[in-house]
């Protein structure tokens, strides 16, 4: 009876040591110490293939720096430092960027699909917030020194209500965490989204949704 109770209790625990890894893994442990991201193959996989000669300019990217240009609708840049930036990160799970806002800059609602995002303020001061699935927004303003965090997927947004120009580094657990702008996607989609999903989405006229498409259009 004893033998069979140890027996017992062995295999529940190395079930449930099964499941709980199952359950906490994510993406898998490296199996080299790097994989410098071939960007110029044509072989597709889940992630970039690697390439055979490395440098150290492979992990390395300044575009960080300095303030991007915001002369532009929304009055905000992003400057990203991804895999497609820095072929290092390839494998290894992390990215960065860097977005710079004008006073009254906006980067846009927004998700990204394969990552939370934290941002930690290098200057001036912003309004963020990310909604949730039941609709419940969750927002703060931001100053100088301080973070905020969106989880990943949700829909989220930084505005500059400022005088003075705000910039912000924000870090990914994603070498490529993918941007969707709720905005752009909906409205400049090729091709587009038919005009009655999008009137009937947002409650409005064709007239109003061929004016916002018409703003989205591509510059010629």
């Amino acid at each position: 009876m004893a033998a069979n109770k140890v027996a017992y209790l062995s295999l529940l625990y190395m079930t449930l040591g099964l499941v709980l890894v199952a359950t906490v893994s994510a993406d898998p442990d490296l199996l080299q110490d790097v994989c410098v991201a071939d960007l110029s193959s044509g072989v597709k996989v889940n992630g970039f293939t690697c390439k055979e000669n490395i440098s150290a300019e492979d992990f390395f990217f300044a575009g960080l720096a300095k303030p991007g240009l915001t002369n532009n609708t929304f009055g905000s840049l992003v400057t990203a430092a991804n895999v497609q930036k820095i072929p290092g990160l390839n494998t290894l799970g992390v990215s960065m960027s860097r977005i710079d806002y004008a006073p009254g800059g906006l980067n846009p609602p927004h998700t990204h699909p394969r990552a939370s995002e934290m941002v930690f303020v290098l200057e001036g001061q912003l309004d963020v917030g990310f909604i949730t699935t039941a609709n419940v927004l969750i927002s703060k303003t931001i100053k100088v020194g301080e973070t905020f965090v969106f989880p990943k997927g949700l829909v989220h947004f930084q505005k500059n209500n400022g005088q003075v120009s705000a910039a912000v580094i924000a870090a990914f657990n994603s070498q490529l965490p993918g941007t969707q702008s709720i905005a752009a996607t909906l409205f400049a989609a090729q091709p587009p989204v038919p005009d009655h999903v999008l009137t009937k989405a947002f409650q409005v006229g064709t007239k109003e949704v061929r004016k916002i498409k018409s703003r989205f259009a591509p510059k010629k």
